[in-house]
């Protein structure tokens, strides 16, 4: 349906937009709605003005029960009539328009129960009670829930807390905002009628709100009308130069994509798999999104190929035959059934060029693949019924309300919704993740996946995987390789959070710099509220009293036996730039005053000495075992890890001379510790038991240049 046909503020030439899908022929909503004022139908008949509606919905529902849809209109009508629309028509065009429009998406009878109803309850003396008693607790639940969307003030200073619960509503059940969407819908085909500046507000609400959420539910039929629809008023001359563009490419003779879609069908039929193969023009946005992409546009750019099968192997079988037979572009496959999009969207994605370097998009699924994108949301029917769509089922208990078929954001904002401290932070929180229109999927070790906002970061994933436990996490590998919690996620990569054991660990606060998440924001931003003077440094260093020396070496024999040396009087110092101990294999260089520095073998500095001609010392181990040694711990920051490392290290016998602990960066802290220990052969053990402690993810001896 084309923004022209549909809002008549839109000046010009009607151009057909909707050749996407099957044509329907426009219905006269106002000579169906003045028909229906000269009284009541006939009892247990269909009324003529939902003829169209029954018409509708039994190409989704073939044996579906019309009768609530006849009392829902007998209702509606009487209860509407004499209420006229600041377009001039009768009030019940506008119930009629909306059901009609969830009806061509395959709405299941309930919704367009509901549907019909929707204003009932707030515009005339009709209650939810009666409701209730003539249509049951779904309808009314459905009706109740639209009922306070309508309620909801678009003003600036009510945006937060109002629309808090409106997405309430829509998370208890989807349906009440599909009825929204279809609402909002129709209400913009006929915005025409009011001023300029109202028609801006209302545009500018659907384009920050609806228009993603209806991404979000999956709805592109209805997403794709409205973008269309709001382009046109807030972007009139774009939108105008689009319009040309589209009119332009329609007036050629020649059409590469009917050409790229009959070798298509050639390609398939030939290896004997049955499809059906559609051209698709894009709508007005996404044309004018291409050509600021691509610049000037040739006729492939005007439409995409949909090959529709039956079975989930068809489309790879379809994919093998198009990458085979034709020339395919690899950088633009995407393989969204093995992993499907937040919004339950699934299709590979492909494209293929002609030998003229135009480039066709093509779209490959099943029809129920299909049907789901399209009507995203919609097309699942009532997700809450025992048996599928069971006529007369009663309705579960709202504490019971469970919606398998749900897609995972919609979810998740149940989850951080009654996480947010305040309506504010609900709404900041809230726009930012509307905001995001490109989506990655990570890996968990497991197998399982994680879908998250481009930039998203681990900090995002630990929350999307963990919730509110996220908050002991204390780092993450990437791919096999350790990584901060900042580390920005790439689509594909593999994740493993690495989790503390303490139960009291904290979330830092330099962890909403990293956050792009409502989830994660939500998490941290309740935690810090809740814990104001615990949060300042979570991860701050705390001192560790220790008995410090001025200049500590290295490493250092607690006696002079231990190291035994070829020239007699001669001072022995251990190199402090590869902390020698026993059992290393070492050897020795004279320097300045008679000292023999003691080096490891594999020391870099010892292959400098040989090669500027310094002559070697045989120096060799003594009796002694005993020996000071200069480790390097590389941690996560967390509460209390010093206290767990120097209690690891106690427990092996080793005994800190000092410990110098580096301000914490990108949440990771070094930690240098001098200790003594009774016998070097115990040095292993120490390094293994400081390894273990939960956050250090490497010890090594000291290698200073």
């Amino acid at each position: 349906m084309s923004a022209e046909a549909t809002n008549p503020a839109t000046p010009g030439p009607v151009v057909p937009t909707a050749a996407r899908r099957k044509a329907r022929p426009r219905i006269d909503l106002r000579r169906l709605g003045r028909a229906a004022l000269l009284g009541n139908a006939t009892r247990g008949k269909l009324p003529d003005a939902i003829g169209h509606v029954a018409e509708a919905h039994r190409a989704h529902y073939p044996d579906a029960d019309l009768e609530p849809l006849r009392r829902a209109y007998v209702l509606a009508e009487s209860s509407h009539r004499g209420q006229m629309r600041k377009s001039g028509e009768p009030y019940i065009t506008h119930p009629l328009a909306v059901t009609l429009i969830l009806a061509e998406l395959g709405a299941e009878t309930t919704t367009l129960t509901a549907s019909l109803l929707h204003d009932t309850v707030e515009d005339t003396d009709v209650t939810l009670d009666q409701v209730r008693e003539q249509f049951g607790e779904e309808v009314r639940y459905l009706v109740d829930g639209v009922t306070k969307l309508e309620k909801v003030d678009y003003g600036a200073a009510a945006e937060p807390e109002t629309f808090r619960k409106m997405l309430v509503a829509t998370g208890s059940d989807v349906r009440v905002m599909s009825i929204k969407l279809a609402d909002r819908l129709h209400n913009m085909r006929t915005l025409g009628v009011m001023r300029p500046e109202k028609q801006a507000r209302i545009a500018k609400v659907t384009r920050d709100v609806l228009i993603p959420l209806a991404e979000r539910l999956g709805v592109q039929a209805l997403k794709t009308e409205l973008e269309d629809l709001v382009f046109a008023i807030l972007h009139p001359e774009e939108y105008a130069h689009t319009r040309e563009l589209i009119a332009e490419n329609a007036a050629r003779g020649d059409d590469p994509l009917a050409e790229i879609s009959d070798e298509v069908r050639g390609v398939l039929r030939e290896a004997d798999i049955p499809a059906e193969v559609l051209i698709r023009p894009r709508h007005f946005v996404s044309v004018h999104r291409v050509s600021r992409k691509r610049g000037e546009l040739r006729g492939a750019d005007f439409g995409r190929l949909l090959v529709l099968v039956n079975e989930d192997a068809d489309c790879y079988a379809v994919l093998g035959e198009l990458h085979t037979c034709l020339t395919p572009v690899v950088s633009e496959f995407k393989d969204f059934i093995a992993v499907p999009k937040f919004n339950l969207y699934q299709s590979l994605h492909t494209a293929v060029a002609r030998a003229d370097g135009q480039v066709a998009e093509v779209l490959i699924r099943t029809h129920q693949m299909h049907k789901v994108a399209e009507a995203g949301v919609v097309a699942l029917g009532n997700p809450y019924a025992p048996a599928a769509d069971a006529p007369g089922s009663d309705a579960p208990a709202d504490d019971e309300r469970a919606d398998p078929t749900r897609p995972g954001w919609l979810s998740r904002l149940l989850d951080w919704q009654k996480a947010a401290p305040d309506a504010d932070t609900f709404w900041s929180t809230l726009r930012e993740d509307l905001a995001q229109d490109r989506e990655i999927t990570v890996f968990r070790p497991d197998g399982g996946t994680l879908g998250l906002p481009e930039g998203a970061t681990c900090v995002d994933a630990a929350y999307a995987q963990y919730g509110e436990d996220a908050h002991a996490c204390i780092g993450a590998r990437v791919n096999g390789r350790l990584a901060t919690l900042s580390t920005v996620l790439k689509d594909g990569d593999t994740v493993q959070l690495l989790m503390g054991q303490d139960p009291a660990s904290e979330p830092s606060r330099e962890w909403l710099e990293h956050a792009h998440t409502p989830a994660a924001r939500i998490a941290i931003q309740r935690w810090l509220a809740t814990h104001p003077d615990s949060a300042e440094e979570p991860h701050a260093p705390v001192a560790v009293p220790t008995r410090p020396i001025p200049e500590p070496q290295a490493a250092t024999p607690r006696t002079a036996s231990a190291v035994v040396v070829d020239r007699p009087d001669a001072t022995v110092r251990l190199a402090g730039c590869c902390t020698p101990v026993p059992p290393d294999e070492v050897t020795g260089f004279a320097v300045r005053g008679g000292v023999v520095t003691v080096h490891r073998v594999a020391c870099a500095s010892v292959a400098h000495m040989k090669g500027t001609g310094r002559p070697e010392a045989a120096v060799s181990w003594g009796d002694s075992t005993a020996c000071r040694v200069t480790l390097v711990a590389e941690s996560f920051g967390r509460p209390h890890l010093l206290a767990d490392l120097t209690e690891a290290m106690a427990q092996e016998g080793a005994e800190i001379v000092s410990a110098t602990v580096e301000p914490p960066s990108q949440q990771r802290v070094r930690h240098t510790y001098t200790v003594e220990l009774p016998d070097a052969a115990h040095l292993p053990a120490l390094m293994r038991a400081m390894r273990n402690v939960a956050g250090v993810y490497d010890v090594d001896r000291a290698q200073h240049q």
